[in-house]
């Protein structure tokens, strides 16, 4: 019995594609044969209030679950052209510690000499530890529609993971972490593009919303704590988990930015700046996304 259910357990990226096919039927089936109730939520509840409820209806089965349990077997398996594990990578609490580690970055690294994030420095240990090339390890990062989450993707949802329920604590102690918060500072507010906007067009003020979503206001820490702490996050409508890179890349690709590159200086620096606005909140990742 037990055999049998660590083996269904196992199969993750097909499980969760599955699981995201019965959760969102079964909704649509509902609602479809139910209309007057329907109306009747829609009459009762506002928007944000019906995704709340949405959330939380799904918040015992999150399929970002699955993808931590996939990650977890990457992070223990001796993997690379050295065969070997990511059980010393150094998250910047001492080799092989996650307890509390994802809450604590971006954070400067002395062996790299610069500011990392959570994503960079699983890609570093896979370099420096496993052997891999960066180029390969960074060829797509984000899974594509349809498709098995990547093992960047996995990772960062088994190491942030980790730190569920801890305080977020982006240090600001050393030169190179104030200068990334800086940067970060200047590149959210500064605007460009054929729409002339920036970070703060879109998350600078209160009680602005894109289509059904209400956006928050990440000058505030309340709202910068409760954003930071839920990624990467297990987006529904994508069928995806996504990572805060990628909520940095896409931002930029809908502001019609050039796309930021994984890891690039810039988008660690924006991270470095909510990170420092989200401190003092507790971390809840792998979180649950619309």
């Amino acid at each position: 019995m037990l055999e049998a259910q660590h083996s269904a357990r196992v199969s993750t990226p097909r499980h969760a594609a599955w699981l995201r096919r019965s959760v969102l039927g079964g909704m649509l089936a509902i609602a479809g044969a139910s209309a007057p109730v329907a109306t009747v939520f829609a009459a009762d509840n506002s928007t944000a209030d019906a995704i709340a409820q949405y959330r939380e209806m799904l918040a015992d089965g999150n399929p970002a679950e699955l993808i931590e349990m996939r990650g977890e077997e990457l992070w223990k398996t001796p993997r690379g052209p050295n065969n070997v594990s990511l059980a010393q990578c150094d998250l910047g609490l001492g080799p092989g510690v996650l307890k509390d580690a994802y809450a604590q970055l971006p954070r400067y690294f002395p062996d790299s000499k610069r500011v990392l994030d959570g994503e960079s420095r699983i890609v570093e240990c896979m370099v420096n530890l496993q052997g891999f090339k960066r180029a390969d390890v960074i060829r797509q990062p984000f899974s594509r529609e349809g498709q098995d989450p990547t093992d960047l993707e996995s990772l960062t949802a088994y190491v942030a993971g980790q730190s569920r329920g801890s305080l977020i604590r982006v240090p600001q102690s050393h030169k190179e972490e104030k200068e990334a918060y800086a940067r970060g500072q200047k590149i959210f507010y500064y605007r460009a593009g054929p729409y002339d906007f920036s970070c703060a067009s879109c998350h600078g003020a209160d009680d602005k919303r894109i289509r059904l979503q209400d956006l928050p206001n990440l000058t505030k820490p309340a709202a910068a704590r409760q954003a930071f702490a839920t990624w990467p996050g297990y987006r529904v409508s994508q069928g995806a988990l996504r990572t805060i890179q990628w909520r940095m890349y896409d931002c930029f690709r809908q502001q019609r930015m050039p796309e930021l590159n994984y890891g690039s200086q810039a988008s660690i620096d924006l991270i470095t700046f909510l990170g420092v606005m989200a401190n003092g909140g507790k971390m809840d990742a792998p979180g649950l996304k619309r």
